[in-house]
């Protein structure tokens, strides 16, 4: 339209210098070619500045759908950190339960060595004591069972999990089995291999359901459950170890825990 208009007063003007010259004279048409090239001018300035409103109009909007556009990515990514924010306040409570968690069980580990310590010392001067007793295979159980406790103790798993094993081989009647067993579930359950570690526990209790350990076994199944995310069946593990052994220890520690699940 600019152009067609621009084309139509460029026409006029050449054209008018000539009938105005031959009409009034050199004079007069000249006066009249500039007043029509003045208006020519001021038509192109008008119809710039009209011309540069409508891109500003434009640009306005591609501006506004741009900030439209940012907001919905801000709004999105913090929708993200949000629920990074929770997944890291999670992991973190997980993180302290299981260090809470852990440490009680080695101070628990402790007293069953000085108690087993103790107990083996018995033995070895009971059987001192009889003619021909021969005291070294109790010596040499208990410390075989403290070799792979040691190894729990110092964070290599893999080596304690070995070593509780080649002593269940080896002294597979021993009254030390069940724990035994126990601490290898406990080891897989500290190299985060849950499955495993229930698979362990689980034969605590297959094995030595009336052993002391075996309430701790479910106590530690529990845990892998919910580190598994498994909460409802964590919750039902706990549960049943209320049934099945209310006076235990580790009875205490599942309603504490059914109660903060409970709080959630």
């Amino acid at each position: 339209m600019r152009r067609s208009l621009t084309a139509t007063l460029l026409a006029v003007s050449l054209a008018a210098p000539v009938s105005a010259f031959a009409i009034f004279g050199d004079d007069v048409a000249r006066k009249g070619v500039e007043d029509l090239r003045r208006q020519l001018q001021e038509v192109t300035k008008a119809l710039d500045e009209r011309l540069a409103r409508v891109e500003d109009r434009r640009a306005l909007l591609e501006l506004a759908a741009q900030i439209e556009a940012l907001r919905a990515e801000i709004a999105r990514m913090r929708g993200q950190i949000e629920v990074m924010q929770n997944q890291v306040e999670t992991a973190d409570k997980r993180g302290k339960d299981l260090y809470v968690d852990i440490d009680t069980r080695l101070r628990k580990l402790e007293q069953e060595r000085e108690k087993a310590v103790a107990a083996a010392e018995k033995a070895a001067a009971a059987a001192a004591e009889k003619p021909g007793a021969d005291a070294a295979p109790p010596a040499a159980e208990t410390k075989a069972y403290e070799a792979a406790l040691n190894q729990f103790k110092l964070g290599n798993y893999p080596l304690a999990i070995s070593a509780f094993q080649g002593f269940l081989v080896t002294y597979p009647a021993s009254k030390l089995a069940p724990s035994a067993q126990y601490w290898i579930g406990n080891a897989h359950f500290a190299q985060r291999d849950y499955k495993q570690a229930v698979a362990a526990q689980q034969r605590v209790l297959s094995a030595w359901p009336d052993d002391a350990k075996a309430p701790d076994a479910l106590l530690n199944i529990a845990s892998s459950q919910e580190a598994m995310g498994d909460r409802r069946g964590a919750q039902k593990t706990l549960e049943g170890l209320l049934v099945k052994y209310p006076a235990s220890p580790a009875a205490a520690s599942a309603k504490q825990r059914l109660a903060q699940g409970a709080r959630k």
